[in-house]
């Protein structure tokens, strides 16, 4: 069990193996920034935390890439409120 996000660009989303499962977060590029539109975590691991260890992965990779975040996805935006370190890469 890695847990090592990942992003796929040909798929436009960043990935996160747990066991055989796939959790995911989808994106669209918009300029310099990356609109983060949805999240599914595989009912087989809710409950585990596992979102949120997504969504830590995801923003260290947006921040380590130089780019900025338009957060659209509710789960992602409640994440982010709670975490204010990343609040330098939300825009919009």
């Amino acid at each position: 069990m890695s847990e090592t996000v990942v992003d796929n660009p040909a798929q436009n989303r960043f990935e996160m193996a747990v066991d055989d499962e796939l959790a995911v977060v989808y994106y669209r590029q918009e300029g310099e920034a990356l609109v983060l539109v949805h999240t599914e975590v595989p009912q087989a691991l809710s409950g585990q935390g596992i979102g949120s260890r997504l969504a830590q992965g995801v923003f260290d990779l947006i921040r380590a890439s130089g780019r900025k975040a338009i957060v659209r996805c509710p789960f992602l935006a409640k994440w982010a409120s709670r975490h204010p370190d990343v609040d330098d890469l939300v825009v919009g």
